[in-house]
């Protein structure tokens, strides 16, 4: 899965900070790539104006420093363009906005980020990232949150332009090739929630030996009446119906293809005898019905 990574820009509106890369010329800068094993041998180089990572089946770690870092006050912005040159399936083609400060020509898999975002598929994973890294104030514990229900991946060779919007209302958007593919509020569509709950359930509470989940029991006073017929159906053949008029009962419903030929080199020794495709009888086409008749079921007035 060879990946070309056209352009990248991240821009923080009220703070007014702005990074982007245009891949121009040759240079892969502001982009360095990281010298952790994990991404060793990686081949990495400027093709027709874009990032290329050029072998499929493999990690890749690049990154780029923002200069300053920057909080989020107003909006965020993050939107690249990438081209998976041989289709996507199996594999990741995701950005890290990464936390400061980092190292990075150092940076792997395990350097903390606070947003992740991009496409993903590979098994029963399938979708556009949007996975918000932040640390509980109260236990100090740090939890990543999930778009609970993210856009499909795009699986195809064309170019792609993935786009995500933070606002500082905490509404959010995903837009892929600019047409929005998610919107929503980051309180409630990540999992688990960016806010617990005020209430969950105790942790010390056992349920009482005396609990009874049913409901309902069956009545150990009821006895089977007398009249109770165990082998009566529910439904039973409607005596009042009669075959429609024309009904062919001695038609199948699919007859042989009078137009097929057996195949030049069919062998009966070797493949057995030849039998032609079925196909719909065309006299039924016309009829009411073909084949063995049976009246329609009803409801047994017995039935109880």
């Amino acid at each position: 899965m060879p990946l070309l990574v056209g352009r990248l820009l991240v821009v923080a509106a009220a703070a007014s900070a702005k990074f982007s890369a245009t891949f121009e010329g040759d240079s892969t800068a502001p982009f360095v790539e990281s010298t952790n094993d994990r991404y060793a041998n990686q081949d990495v180089g400027i093709v027709d104006g874009a990032l290329m990572l050029k072998e499929p089946n493999r990690m890749y770690g690049v990154a780029a420093e923002i200069k300053p870092p920057f909080k989020l006050d107003d909006k965020l912005v993050i939107q690249y363009e990438s081209t998976l040159t041989d289709g996507l399936t199996c594999g990741g083609a995701y950005v890290k906005l990464l936390e400061s400060p980092v190292d990075t020509s150092k940076f792997d898999n395990e350097s903390p980020y606070v947003l992740m975002f991009g496409p993903d598929r590979c098994g029963a994973t399938d979708k556009v990232h949007f996975i918000v890294r932040q640390k509980n104030p109260k236990s100090n514990t740090w939890y990543e949150h999930h778009l609970r229900d993210a856009p499909r991946a795009k699986a195809d060779r064309s170019p792609h332009l993935y786009k995500a919007v933070i606002n500082s209302d905490d509404t959010f958007a995903i837009y892929i090739d600019d047409e929005e593919a998610f919107s929503g509020s980051l309180m409630d569509a990540l999992e688990p929630p960016l806010t617990p709950p005020k209430e969950i359930d105790d942790p010390d509470d056992s349920k009482p030996k005396d609990w009874v989940d049913a409901a309902k029991i069956d009545d150990p006073e009821a006895s089977k009446p007398d009249d109770w017929d165990e082998d009566a159906p529910r439904e039973i053949d409607d005596a009042t119906a009669t075959m429609p008029a024309g009904w062919l009962e001695d038609e199948p419903l699919l007859i042989p293809d009078p137009s097929a030929e057996a195949p030049d080199d069919w062998d009966d020794e070797e493949d057995g005898e030849w039998e032609a495709p079925e196909i719909a009888n065309p006299k039924c086409d016309k009829a009411p019905g073909c084949g063995p008749w049976s009246p329609p079921k009803i409801d047994n007035p017995d039935y109880k």
